[in-house]
């Protein structure tokens, strides 16, 4: 912990103490993921030399989905790998509209580089590649003038997204426009252009008219503009893509018809990634056992639900993680205090009062915290990780770091205000189980019986 950089140490610390899961620096608080990193690895390997993997992960409400997510995202960012977070939302990014889905993964596309979004970036960089890469199979091209080098940079162009232009010819067009204007200084129209790759609505007519293209992205044409992405991340240097869906149990709150589109968009990616359409795909969807097993998530779409079928009747120290799905056991109380003792040494650390904080916040009192926390969730520690960890850090170890005689074990009581804890949180301080309640229906349509 001492010879992490106070800057990333500071990130992890401000997440925890805002009760959120830090964007980087997830090596420093894993507990019980040792048993999927070499299939990971694998997994990472398989991508960079082009193949495609899909991924389904599935673990109870704070069961550490997003933290697992993160910490894959993490490692594959410091193998060269692109990575994007969608959040699954019905009225934000709902799935069966692959076209919002691809935006928002240009959105929030991020490298070990640039953070999101590295789009951009990621376009000039590729841009960059091409004209090194035509200069290298003709150095006379240095000496042969602009209008025989843009020849060049445009037949490369064409001839490396050629698999992209037989489905959607649009997004080299767009792409050699953006390139025209970036060498013709027109910032404004490569603004544009750019945009409309990335697949904004709105973008201005006069930029695509100039491009030859027209109308805004649809669902269509998402999945031919990924392959271009993925393309167009190798060239410049990133083995790969690493796209994480989540919250797909989102789904089985919304109407059923919008449902079974969604769930069919998932089978449509499945299917392309198994096809080997998406080269440099790693996809990752995550959910609640619900999502996988109820009868409002996969189970409706029965193609779906063969495709993620894993069988998890054996004890769960035998689960295969190289599976298509795979369970987060989620907490106990070992492993909440074992991240509570990381988090205290990496804040003690951070502080000239560690002495002090090791001693006041000691592994006896991290159990006191973590079954006082667990007590006030109902005795459920799967959800606990969240709020004992913004707890500790927020309400005990910034009191023991600045005051000097702060005791913990005298003067802190812990204490749960509902404004500060999510819908699942709440329902275990009240005696309830189970997911957060949906919404109610708005026909009659949209009631589902079970017969």
């Amino acid at each position: 912990m001492s010879q992490v950089s106070p800057r990333r140490r500071r990130e992890v610390v401000d997440a925890l103490r805002r009760g959120t899961v830090p964007s980087q620096g997830l090596d420093l608080l894993a507990v019980g993921l040792e048993r999927f990193v070499d299939a990971v690895d694998g997994e990472l390997s398989t991508v960079a030399g082009g193949g495609s993997v899909f991924k389904a992960v599935r673990g109870d409400y704070g069961a550490g989905k997003t933290f697992f997510t993160r910490y894959l995202a993490e490692r594959s960012l410091k193998k060269g790998f692109a990575t994007a977070e969608v959040q699954v939302s019905e009225t934000e990014t709902p799935l069966h509209k692959l076209e919002t889905v691809y935006r928002r993964v240009t959105e929030s596309l991020r490298t070990a580089s640039v953070a999101p979004s590295a789009f951009r970036s990621v376009l000039d960089s590729w841009l960059f590649t091409l004209e090194s890469d035509a200069l290298t199979a003709d150095p006379a091209l240095a000496e042969a003038g602009q209008e025989r080098m843009a020849e060049a940079v445009d037949a490369l162009l064409d001839q490396r997204l050629a698999a992209v232009s037989a489905r959607t010819p649009t997004f080299a067009m767009a792409l050699r426009a953006y390139r025209k204007a970036v060498t013709d200084n027109d910032p404004s129209k490569a603004d544009a252009l750019a945009a409309w790759l990335g697949g904004q609505p709105h973008v201005a007519a006069a930029a695509k008219r100039a491009a030859g293209v027209r109308g805004d992205l649809d669902h269509f044409g998402a999945l031919a503009f990924l392959q271009g992405l993925l393309l167009v991340l190798r060239d410049a240097g990133h083995p790969g893509l690493l796209l994480v869906l989540d919250e797909v149990e989102t789904l089985q709150r919304m109407r059923s018809d919008v449902r079974d589109k969604a769930l069919n968009a998932i089978r449509q990616l499945v299917d392309e990634v198994d096809a080997g359409r998406f080269p440099g795909l790693y996809l990752v969807i995550t959910g609640t056992p619900a999502f996988f097993d109820g009868p409002s998530g996969a189970p409706r779409l029965p193609p779906l639900a063969q495709r993620l079928a894993t069988d998890f009747a054996t004890d769960a120290r035998f689960d295969n993680p190289r599976a298509v799905q795979i369970r987060l056991r989620g907490f106990d109380e070992r492993s909440l205090v074992e991240v509570g003792s990381k988090v205290r040494d990496l804040y003690a650390d951070g502080t000239e009062h560690g002495d002090r904080i090791r001693h006041e916040v000691d592994d006896a009192y991290l159990v006191e915290l973590a079954r006082a926390v667990t007590g006030k969730l109902g005795g459920k520690v799967g959800i606990a990780p969240r709020v004992f960890l913004k707890k500790l850090v927020g309400e005990v170890l910034d009191r023991v770091d600045q005051f000097p005689d702060f005791d913990p074990r005298r003067d802190y009581a812990l204490t749960l205000r509902q404004e500060e804890l999510s819908d699942v949180e709440r329902q275990a301080t009240s005696g309830n189980s189970g997911p957060p309640r949906v919404r109610p229906a708005s026909s009659p349509d949209e009631v589902e019986l079970d017969l």
